[in-house]
């Protein structure tokens, strides 16, 4: 957890300065286009600082009243950053509006695109650390904080390329359209972040990282784990939260049972590169199982293996055992 501050701290400190120094390039040229993009950078500052507090309430260990940890702040701090993005997108589109109506002269615009250019070169390769960094430490707020400066970067290139056009042409409406075509843009990227994290807050079902599990499950299956139903994970931070049913045989004791689900648990936790708790409910298997059971040598066989089922996200999260078709 100290790396991620550490690594938030960088993105803080490098955003204060490059939102300095767009302001600098609108205040040498008056162009709406560069104060869109100077605008944009006040939320790279925020929310980076948003970011940083939720990884330390984040790294608090769980207590009484919160028994799964602190690891949802992550999602509310995204939800910050995306309310943020969204709402300097609204106010862009409403100065692009009045400039429509009341434009000003433009100056010394090459300069303020020299001054751009280095910014979102820098903010490029920061975004794309973080996004990488992100991946290491399971970390929501790192990947959120990352992508904005990413998307930053994208609109300082289609800002650059506007603003060029205009210093050839020498057209201003050419800068007021840049900045309308860019709040819009910024309202969409906000609206998707918003998305994300409201998904994480009220636990949308990850369908990769699902997918990611039942993977590991299935290529390490033991033929004594007979089916696995209504599968679920919730994410709390950097920590996954798995409960599952599993279809063991009936004649197992309950030292054999306990062997099977601490198995089932190695196996994510080795396999999965993130920290998960399993909650795992072991079901008795029934004569209806035998067709698709692969344990030899059976004691208690009714019939004869006839299918084999691959598990997959599909099969797995269905809450029932996979003979049962009528539900």
């Amino acid at each position: 957890m100290k790396s991620q501050k550490q690594i938030i701290l960088i993105s803080i400190g490098t955003s204060v300065l490059l939102m300095g120094a767009k302001f600098i390039a609108y205040s040498i040229t008056n162009s709406n286009a560069i104060l869109t993009d100077a605008l944009e950078s006040i939320v790279n500052v925020l929310a980076s600082s948003f970011a940083f507090y939720s990884i330390y309430l984040a790294a608090i260990p769980r207590d009484e009243n919160h028994p799964y940890g602190h690891g949802k702040v992550e999602f509310f701090s995204a939800f910050i950053e995306g309310g943020l993005i969204f709402i300097v997108g609204f106010l862009i589109v409403i100065k692009a509006i009045y400039s429509f109506f009341h434009p000003v002269e433009i100056e010394l615009i090459l300069e303020g695109m020299v001054i751009l250019a280095l910014t979102g070169i820098v903010n490029f390769y920061l975004g794309q650390y973080l996004v990488r960094k992100s991946k290491v430490f399971h970390s929501i707020a790192l990947y959120a904080d990352g992508k904005h400066l990413q998307t930053d970067a994208y609109s300082t290139l289609g800002l650059l390329v506007g603003l060029a056009l205009f210093y050839f042409t020498g057209i201003v409406m050419i800068d007021t359209l840049l900045s309308l075509g860019l709040g819009f843009f910024i309202l969409y990227n906000g609206y998707k972040l918003l998305r994300k994290s409201v998904g994480g807050l009220m636990d949308e079902s990850d369908v990769e990282m699902v997918t990611k599990v039942v993977s590991i499950l299935q290529e390490n299956r033991r033929d004594a784990w007979i089916d696995i139903h209504n599968f679920r994970i919730q994410r709390y931070g950097t920590e996954l939260h798995i409960d599952c049913h599993v279809t063991l045989p009936n004649y197992y004791n309950l030292i054999q049972v306990h062997d099977e689900v601490s198995e089932l648990d190695r196996l994510v936790n080795s396999n999965g590169n993130i920290k998960t708790e399993l909650f795992i409910h072991a079901d008795p298997c029934l004569p209806q199982c035998c067709h698709y059971c692969r344990v030899k040598n059976c004691p208690i066989r009714s019939e004869d293996k006839t299918i084999d089922i691959e598990w997959d996200m599909g099969v797995v999260i269905r809450n029932k055992k996979h003979f049962d078709k009528s539900k």
